[in-house]
Parts: C-alpha cells; structure tokens; sequence
C-alpha cells in the first residue's frame, strides 16, 4: 500500500479585503472574543434598525386588501408569534457561540455541504427583499421628484454599498443617527390621524378585501380560515430575517450583564423583532385602507409610497412638503434595511460559494454580486409578483429555520445532538440526515399540501405544516443516534492557548476557529480549511459527501448496480439526470406561478417553458460531460502529482539523510580543526612567554653604550634570532586565523627601497654561504615609498626566496623587480631540482611538499606556499608558477603598491629615553612571570617611572590600598583571576588609570571576545620598546626627555639634592609597614611620596634599602629622620 502524501504547505496570501477584518467581518469565521465588543444598546438600535424596512406595511397592506382586516390581523398576530418561538433559541446560540446563520445551520444538524442549500435559501430572501424595498424606494423618487424607474433602481442600488463595505462598524453608526429620524415619522402620522379622522380606524376594521362585501361600519369584517391561512403564507416568508438579526447578535459578548435592560435590548434584537415588526404590519393593512379610501388606484393604495403620501397630508396641508417628507422619509426606510439585505446577503454568498469553489474573493465582492442580482429582479417588476413569489418561499425558509430551532430547542436539551455548535469542516460530516431530513420532509409536506393534494383548506396553511419539523428532526436524532453531527472531536489541550497561529495564512486565531489538520500536519484556520482543494478531506474520509452517499446506494443497490454507476458513463448519466431535473423542477414552478397570474395564456406559456425546457436539456447534457471528462482529468492528473509528490518526498527524506551524515563529518572534521588551531594558538603562546625575555633584554643591551663594539655584533645576532624566532610562530598562527577568518591586514607607508635592501642583504648572504650566485634586478621606476602591507609583504618574499635558496643545490637565484601602473611584480627564478608536473597542482596545499619528501628530504612543515598564497589573494594580489624537473623554477608575485610622494629621508636614528617633565608616574605591572615583571622595571625604570609588581590579581589589590597609580600593565592569562578579571574589579573599586593589557595570545583572536570594556589598549609579547614608549606617552600624556637633549638634567643629577623628612605621620606609616616586613606596602608608600618633588631624595634614599633588602637598615634610617623632626620640632617651639 502507497505511503499517505503529505501535502507541502503553501502560504495562502488573502487579498487585502479578505485579511482586512474590517471590510470581512469576520464573513465564513467564528466571530473572535476580541471583536466582540459591542455594547448591547448599540447592537439592539443596529439590529432593531433592520425592521424599518417599508415591505412590511406592503405586506401588511396587500394581505388586507387581499382578504380583510379580520383575517389579516389574526394572520399577523400568529404568524408572528411563530416567529418568535422559532427564532428565540436561534438568536440565543448566535450569541453564545459568536456565529453567523450559516455557521450556526451547520453546527444545527446540516453539517457542512448540507448547509450550502440553506445559505442559498437565506441569500435568495435577502436579494429579494432588496428587491422589494428598492422597488419601493423607487416608487417614491418617481412620484416625488418623476425620475424614471430604471435610473430609480440603479440610484436605489448603488447607494448601498459604500454604506455595507466597511462592516458593522459603519452600518452601526448609520443606524444609530437614522434612527430618531425614522421613530418620530412612523409614529407621529398615526397621532395627526387619530386625532383628526378618527372614523378611518372603523372603516379598518370593517374592511372585508377587494372583491368582498364589507362589514357594518363600527363593526369588523367576517374571519375566513383560509384566507387566513393565506395571509400567514405571505408573513411568514419574512421568517429569514432573523438571520439578518443574528448577523449583528454574534457581535454581543458571550456573557452579557445580568440587567433586565440588557436582556430586553437582546431580546428585542432578536426574536423580539416582531414586537416592533407587527404594529408596523397592522399600520399598513390601516394605511392601505386610507389610500384606497383618498381615492387612490387598487394597484397602488398596498404602495408604501402612495400610503406614507396621505398619512403625511394629515400633518402637512402643503402637497409638496407632503411629498418631500414622503421621500426621505421612505428613501431612510429603505436605506436602514438595504444595507442590512446587502450585508446579510454578502455573509451568504461567501459562504456558499466558498464551500462549492474552495476560493474566497472576500465578502466585498459578493456583496457587489448580492446587489447587481436584485437590480435585475427589480428590473424584471418582482414587486408585482410579491404575494405568488413569497408564498412557497415561505414553505422552504420556515422548513430551515423550523429545522434549526427544534434541533436547539429539543434535540440538545435531551441530548440527542452534542452541546455547543461546531462550524469547522475538520469537524464535520459533509451531510447530517437529521437537518436535511427533517428540512426536506417539513417542506414535502408543506408543498404537497400548498399545490392542493389535501384540500383547499390545506393549502392555505401549508406553511404551519413545516412545523412538523420539530416531530421529524428529533425522531430522525434518535434513531441515527447522533453519529453525524461531529466527524471528529476538537482537541481538548487547545482551551488553554490565548492564539493559535494558522499554518497556511499565517495568522494567530482563538482556538475555537482552529482545527488540527492532518494533512498538513500542523493546525489551520477554519477559513484556509474551507478554501483547502487539496486535502481531499484526509481528516475525516469516512463524513465526505461521496462516502455517505456510497454507503447510502449499498443499502438499497446491488455491487454490480453501484460498479455501472462509477464508471464514466454512470456518473455522466447521474449527473445529466440531477442537473436537467433540477432545472425542470425550475421551469416547472415557472410556468405554475405565470399560469396561475395569466390563465388565459396558459397553454402558450407552458409550450414555450418546455421548448425552453428541451433547449437547456441538451445544453445541460453536453457540459455534464464535459464536466465528467474534465473530473476525470483532474483526478488523473492528481493521482500522477500525488505518485510523483511520494517520490519526491522520499527522495528528499534520503536527501536528508545524506546531509545529516555530510554534517556531521563537516562538524567532526572542524572540530578536530579547532583542536589544532587551539593546539597551534597554546604552543605559540608557551613559545612566546620565554622569547618575551630574550626579545626584551636584547633590545635593553643594544640600548646600553658600557657594551663593547665585539659584543654588540653578537647582541645584535641574539635579537636577529629572536626576531627570526617571532616570525616563525608568526608563520604557524597564520594558517590557523585565515581558516578562521580573523587574518587581518595593514596598510602602511614603508620605505620600498630599504625593504628590499634587508631582503636582498639577508638572502644573499643566504646564498653565498651555499655557494650560488644571487641576482638582484630593480626597476628604476619603482618609488622610494610605498603603501603595503609591510610584515605581509615580507612573508611573501621570505617565503619564495627561502624556497628557492633551499631547494637550489648549485646555480643561480634571480630576484627581479617590476614596476608599472601602481602595480609590483616580483619574479624568483632558479635553477634548482624543479617542481614535478604531477605537483604543480597541490604545492599550496597545506603540508604538501612534492617530492621533496622522498628524494631528499629538507626542513620545513610544508606551510610556506600555503601561506603565502593565501596572503597574495588576501592582499588583492595573484601568484603563479612556472617549472620544470630538474632545470628550476620561477615564481611570479603581482601586487598593487600604491606609490607615495614624499621627499627622502633619512630615518630618524632611536634616542635613548632618560625622563619626562612633569611629576613622577608610578606604573604598575601584573604578570605571572618572574623573568616579565623583571623585564619591565629593567625597562622602565631607567626612564624614570617608579616601578610596583604583582604576581596576580589579588596581589595586586592589596598593593594599591590607598595608592593611586598612574598606569596599570596587565597580563591577560594568569592563574586565578584572570587580566579581563582584575581590570574590572579595579574599575569597580574606582580606579581610572589607563590599563594596558599584555598577551602573547594578543592578534590571534583568542582573547578578543572575552575583553570587557575596562581596558584601554592592547600590547602584544614580544613587546616592542618603541612600541610601548609610544602607547606610554598617548596615555600619560607625556613629553620625553631625551639623552642629548638634557645636559642640565644630568648636571643637576651630579648635585645631591636634599632630604627632607616628609613629616611625622609619613614616618610614622613607613615604620609600621617595616616593623611587618610589608616590602609591597613600603613600595607603594614610596611611589606615593614620590610623586611630590620635594619628597622624591627622601623616597630615592629610602628605596635603596628596600631594594638591597637592608631593613635593618632600613629602620635605623627612619629612626634617625625621626629624631631629626623631634629636634627641629623642639628648636622651633624654644
């Protein structure tokens, strides 16, 4: 058996009226707890804005002169008291559970396709009583102001929308400024009428219908049981409109206050629409009888145009305000409702459209779809077909909303349907039998007995037979047992998420909109659910449409039956026989309705209808087939993407499989790459800790004149050596920052000319020594100065001339320079081994060295052409090679080096520093190594800075209690406390002084991310004296003092300054610190005292105990300078 396909989720982008909740409202969604804001007086004067609609007083008034006050006062009073039974646990749900009249029917045992046919139902009742108050509104623009009726439904149409596409918010406030407008003329005619012609209310009552023989005037007209039926069939169709109401209820919060005034304001919202809806009924069966008596045409006295018209001639004598008053005041009726059929309609359509073609274009466009329908209907006169057109209608929406209110009225209550209302299609069975069922037997019912089987009587109260409705659906609950209302259950876990986000939109919703989708394995929202053509319904296969009706034909159909059926010739002829029925059961109630209003004409209509009929027959035939073969296409066509989706997806999971493996050899070949370059950064740090020593006390003793001439060419080769030393760990740290990405480079000006003199010196001595003969060849273009790298560029060159130095065993080494455009091109040419053709291609491999390894073998790692390859490209550069085995080898270096106008110079010979001006500076210097901290005093105190030394971190914070020093130098890596460590605690205990860190590990990268921001700068070991006199001076803001720039310095050093005590308390701390032994504290004492000229003979005196360790005498010196200041004390106070 195939693997289940998986479908790759693709996020849905809505356009921006669909995402915009705005203008959607929440159209095909679970209304969210957010937006359901709304007070309960706003929505109430919203909702109760939507009776205002003129096609009740029509109503009311056609009934009346059709068959009589009598009958058409009782026929509105129960017709509307079963309104109000029905519709009360209907609006109760709505607002509970925060959903629309669709969502509510599919939760109310029609599942999910079994309530596409109800929100045609409902889409059908608001476009027609569009329709209807349009037409009516366009009676009064004819008679007020005489424009034609086309232009009349066009303007009554258009108006609409702009007041419908921004959604309740906008509909809310339209109603809520209309309202007092429209109170005050509904209710202050009847006031002028009853005070003025109070003998029009008896002429009411004894009314008996056109064409019937009138009561005794004070008296009322006879009662008819089936012109009372009829009458009801007519109110009744208005039972839709308690959709309309709970469109605007769902918008209430779930749990509303407790206050009789809310509850009545619900109420009235709600099913309680028919309080207001019947006064507005018997006024126009009043009104109608008042036109008909001013001596206005039957046809027009049921107009509310024409009534409204001799309702305000009581109040106003003047005809034409009369007139004008009529007008606003119908074209406001009729807005107030319109928007409401519009916005009910919109909801509707999307519904069902969304269910039959998985796409929502959003609610704005069916909204314009709604209105363009009923300007065609009004453009064919609906209004004058309202009484045949309404009376079946009502049959079908009675049967609906009949259904839903039994299946919440009893089938929840006794348990017979799960609580609650599921709208999701996750959740669903496509079709319930208990909704459709009973929907379908009510209405059978209902129209058997309206078209005469039973009876005239009968027929009249066909519509009260969808009643029956509550009988069936609980009968039809019990004995399916409740199975088809939830297909699956939602996930209990959910409750406790404030938003789920939708993995198709990407949206967060509440969870109640939110379903577990199989499929894509992840949660989605009901709307991306609803829209979904691809899933197939994979979360529910047992409640599809198709299954239900498969498993329905195997209970009345044989197997060999049902096999014809699914074949392509089968389906093709249950299709054609569906589809061309359904449009004679059309056609059919056509010609009924037009025979019925012209039977004189009869026979003619009912021959065109079935010429029509045949026509739409054949055409009916040809798409059906088409429409099988296009559905069989399709189904082909995703079996074969489903096949291929499979492949591809195990192709990918293999894929998957192969890069996890790829990784994990990548992630162990980098980290036994990171051991090495942590191997390689440890040993150059451990190298560099003795060469710092060896560096540093070279350069003193080149510094020192005491040394002889013969000794200072030895010196000379010690510090050559150390250099030397430098640059090889150079060399190894280099392949370990370029594979980490940290090599960084400079741009210097250097002296070109000079360089290449030390290169060329170095290696023909080199060469010399091995005896070969080494050419040099300069170009006369190239520039005394240049910009570079300098230390790169010299591992370039070092590199290739060593190679070529070491591999050439007898011959000639040529170094060539080129110069042209700004660009260098440096050329070694030799006449050594070669390079084999086979190794040509792997010599800037690391640790490849040809055949070198094997013939003879030479010193070296293997690194150098690496290196230098690598420094060549990072420089912007290119290197090449050309060889030959056994003739030698050329190497080829082209480099940009800037060239820099400048006049020669000769460098500035190094002067040797003996002080500064300004007062003594005391440094500070931590470090872990004896052989360092011994280093820097050597260094600096000859360039007369007082000198304290620590071992570690918490040494040095006990030496400087109570000092303050000028500059901290501060080795990063030692034991304990770190460096990044002790600066920060320094700077915690207020320390400003400048601080210097020291590394060997400095320019690698290994310490750059552990740094704070305590520090100030940065000196790498080696260290480099004229580097760090530089950084001494930025920091100390200090002005050297030079040895030929001051005679008089040392003039005055021959002349023995004197000593002064310091004062007794100052005595008194240095033999306290002595009497302990404390040689750290005296240290810091000194260096403190020092920094006062007059103090710093007495400091020099005294140190120089401390420094031979005499503190014996050490303590007679200060016991002497001690009885010295008593003696004086005393002189002075004698």
């Amino acid at each position: 058996m195939a693997a289940r396909q998986r479908i790759i989720p693709v996020r849905r982008e809505y356009n921006r009226w669909v995402a915009n909740q705005t203008l959607e409202d929440y159209a095909l969604r679970f209304t969210a707890k957010s937006a359901r804001r709304f007070s309960s007086s706003r929505i109430s004067q919203t909702a109760i804005g939507a009776i205002s609609f003129l096609a009740l007083e029509a109503i009311g008034g056609a009934i009346t002169l059709s068959y009589g006050t009598t009958n058409a006062f009782f026929a509105i009073l129960v017709a509307a008291l079963v309104m109000l039974v029905v519709g009360l646990p209907i609006s109760r749900y709505a607002i509970r559970h925060g959903v629309d009249i669709d969502l509510l029917t599919r939760g109310a045992s029609f599942g999910y396709i079994g309530s596409t046919i109800t929100s045609l139902i409902y889409a059908s009742f608001t476009f027609m009583l569009f329709a209807i108050e349009a037409s009516i509104m366009t009676g009064a623009l004819d008679l007020a102001f005489g424009i034609p009726p086309w232009i009349g439904y066009i303007i009554s149409a258009a108006v609409v929308i702009p007041l419908v596409i921004y959604g309740v918010q906008l509909i809310s406030r339209f109603q809520l400024l209309t309202q007092p407008f429209w109170i005050i003329l509904n209710i202050l005619p009847f006031v002028f009428i009853a005070f003025m012609d109070w003998q029009k209310f008896d002429l009411w009552r004894a009314f008996a219908g056109i064409g019937h023989s009138n009561g005794e005037v004070g008296g009322a007209a006879p009662f008819d049981l089936v012109e009372f039926g009829a009458a009801s069939a007519v109110i009744l169709a208005l039972m839709p409109q308690i959709g309309e109401q709970v469109d605007f209820l769902r918008f209430l919060p779930p749990e509303g206050q407790r206050k009789w005034r809310h509850r009545f304001a619900v109420f009235l919202a709600g099913p309680g629409w028919v309080l207001v809806g019947v006064p507005k009924l018997l006024a126009g069966s009043f009104l109608a009888v008042l036109t008909l008596s001013s001596a206005v045409p039957v046809e027009d006295a049921a107009d509310p145009a024409h009534m409204y018209l001799a309702a305000f001639g009581y109040m106003i004598p003047n005809e034409t305000a009369a007139l004008m008053l009529m007008a606003a005041f119908v074209v406001v009726s009729q807005l107030k409702i319109n928007v409401m059929n519009a916005y009910a309609g919109s909801l509707a359509w999307s519904n069902f459209f969304s269910r039959l073609t998985h796409s929502h274009p959003g609610r704005v466009v069916w909204l314009v779809f709604n209105v363009i329908i009923a300007l065609l209907l009004m453009e064919l006169g609906i209004y004058r077909l309202l009484e045949e057109t309404l009376g079946i209608f009502s049959i079908v929406a009675m049967s609906w909303l009949c259904t839903i209110s039994a299946d919440l009225f009893i089938n929840k209550p006794l348990g017979l349907s799960p609580p609650g209302i599921e709208f999701k299609r996750a959740h669903l069975y496509d079709v319930n039998p208990v909704g459709l069922g009973a929907m379908f037997s009510a209405t059978g019912i209902a129209l058997t007995a309206h078209f005469g089987l039973f009876g005239p009587l009968m027929a009249s109260l066909a519509t009260y037979l969808t009643l029956s409705a509550f009988v069936v659906s609980p009968v039809i609950a019990f004995a399916t047992k409740g199975k088809y209302y939830l297909a699956r259950k939602p996930r209990q876990s959910w409750k406790t998420l404030g938003s789920i986000t939708c993995s198709i939109c990407e949206h967060p919703f509440e969870h109640e909109d939110m379903a577990w989708c199989p499929a894509y394995a992840a949660p989605i929202c009901s709307l991306c659910c609803s829209l979904d053509s691809r899933c197939h319904d994979m979360c529910k296969p047992h409640a599809r449409l198709n299954t239900q009706i498969g498993t329905v034909a195997r209970t009345f159909l044989t197997e060999s039956v049902i096999a014809k059926l699914t074949t392509r010739l089968g389906r093709y002829g249950m299709t054609a026989v569906i589809s061309i029925s359904a449009i004679g059961a059309i056609l059919s109630l056509i010609a009924y309705q037009v025979g019925q209003a012209a039977p004189a004409n009869a026979e003619v209509i009912y021959g065109t209808i079935l010429i029509v009929f045949f026509v739409f027959a054949i055409i009916t035939g040809i798409f059906s087939w088409f429409y099988v073969l296009a559905h069989d296409s399709r189904m082909v066509a995703e079996e074969e993407s489903s096949r291929q989706n499979t492949l591809l997806l195990k192709e990918i999971s293999a894929h998957k499989k192969t890069d996890a493996a790829l990784q994990d050899a990548k992630e162990t070949a980098e980290a036994a790459n990171r051991a090495k370059s942590r191997y390689v950064v440890g040993l150059s740090h451990e190298l560099r800790t003795p060469l710092n020593a060896v560096l540093g006390y070279a350069q003193i003793l080149e510094r020192d004149d005491t040394i002889p001439a013969p000794r200072q060419s030895a010196i000379k080769v010690i510090k050559r050596s150390a250099d030397h030393l430098s640059g090889l760990i150079d060399g190894l740290l280099d392949i370990s920052k370029i594979e980490a990405g940290r090599l960084q480079v400079y741009s210097n000006e250097i002296n070109i000319q000079d360089f290449l003199d030390q290169i060329v010196e170095m290696f023909s001595l080199q060469a010399q020594a091995k005896g070969l003969a080494f050419e040099h060849v300069r170009a006369s273009t190239l520039p005394q100065y240049v910009r570079t790298d300098e230390k790169r560029l010299r591992q370039i060159l070092v590199n290739i001339l060593s190679n070529a130095v070491k591999f050439t065993d007898e011959g000639t080494v040529r170094f060539e320079i080129a110069y042209r455009s700004q660009v260098a091109t440096f050329t070694v040419t030799d006449t050594g081994r070669g390079i084999a053709e086979k190794d040509l291609g792997r010599i800037y491999e690391p640790f490849q060295r040809g055949e070198a390894e094997s013939i003879r073998p030479m010193p070296g790692l293997g690194l150098g052409l690496t290196i230098t390859q690598l420094l060549t490209n990072t420089m912007g550069g290119e290197i090449s090679v050309a060889s030959t085995k056994g003739e030698g080898s050329t190497f080829k270096v082209r480099l940009m080096l800037s060239a820099i106008e400048r006049p020669n110079t000769t460098p500035e010979a190094e002067r040797k520093i003996v002080s500064y001006t300004g007062p003594r500076r005391t440094i500070v210097v931590v470090d872990d190594n004896q052989d360092h901290r011994d280093l820097m005093r050597e260094v600096l105190a000859p360039m007369d800075f007082v000198i304290l030394t620590a071992v570690d971190g918490p040494e040095c914070l006990t030496l400087i209690e109570g000092v303050r020093p000028d500059l901290f130098l501060v080795d990063i890596s030692m034991p304990g406390m770190s460096g990044w460590q002790l600066v920060s605690r320094l700077r915690e205990e207020g320390q400003t002084a400048p601080m210097i860190m020291l590394s060997a590990n400095i320019g690698d990268g290994t310490t750059a991310d552990a740094g704070g921001e305590g520090h100030d700068d940065t000196l790498s070991k080696p260290v480099n004296l004229r580097r760090l006199a530089d950084k001494l001076a930025s920091h100390l803001s200090l002005k050297w003092v030079y040895e030929d720039e001051a005679p008089a310095l040392a003039l005055s050093a021959l002349v023995k300054q004197p000593v002064i005590s310091p004062g007794t308390g100052h005595l008194q701390d240095l033999l306290r610190l002595g009497e302990i032994g404390y040689v750290r504290g005296i240290e810091a004492k000194l260096a403190d005292l020092a920094t006062d000229q007059s103090h710093r003979p007495f400091a020099e005196e005294l140190g120089t105990y401390v420094k031979a360790f005499d503190m014996a005498g050490y303590m007679k010196y200060l016991e002497r300078m001690e009885t010295q200041e008593l003696e004086e004390r005393e002189n002075n106070d004698g």
